[in-house]
């Protein structure tokens, strides 16, 4: 079953976004990054690049020639899965195919709308019997989120 972790009051989701791939990729983990548009997934791109070069990150696109051996992909319409690891959601809805991953990344802004469609995520995750962990990322402990 996959694990579902919400990370909450995230002042800025791309940032977060950005930080969780990383950790996932030192892991040795492949990511799907969830983008709700491809102009979030072009300045999720950006984010990625502008990280230190010891942090450098491979990612690319779903349609890209190297995306079957590349470990990160930064995805806007899911029509192409390439792995099961980690899926990390920037969108406001539940994504159809988190279930065949290993793992679920929420990742919750401060913004009121934000929080509502994260508290509707939630419930829909609940409701069907997944076990959920929360992260607060406002407290001291956990600012850089445990992944």
């Amino acid at each position: 079953m996959t694990q579902i972790d919400f990370y909450t009051h995230v002042p800025d989701k791309l940032r977060a976004a950005c930080s969780l791939t990383m950790k996932a990729f030192a892991r040795d983990l492949r990511v799907m990054v969830f983008c709700p548009d491809s102009d979030t997934a072009r300045r999720f791109d950006r984010m990625l690049w502008s990280a230190p070069a010891i942090a450098f990150v491979p990612h690319c696109a779903p349609e890209d020639p190297l995306a079957s051996v590349t470990p990160v992909i930064v995805d806007c319409e899911g029509e192409k899965l390439l792995h099961d690891e980690v899926l990390v959601n920037l969108r406001p809805d539940w994504p159809p195919f988190f279930s065949r991953f290993q793992r679920l990344i929420e990742i919750v802004s401060l913004e009121d709308e934000d929080r509502a469609r994260a508290r509707e995520r939630f419930r829909f995750y609940r409701d069907r019997g997944y076990e959920i962990r929360s992260h607060d990322l406002s407290k001291p402990r956990t600012v850089t989120g445990d992944l």
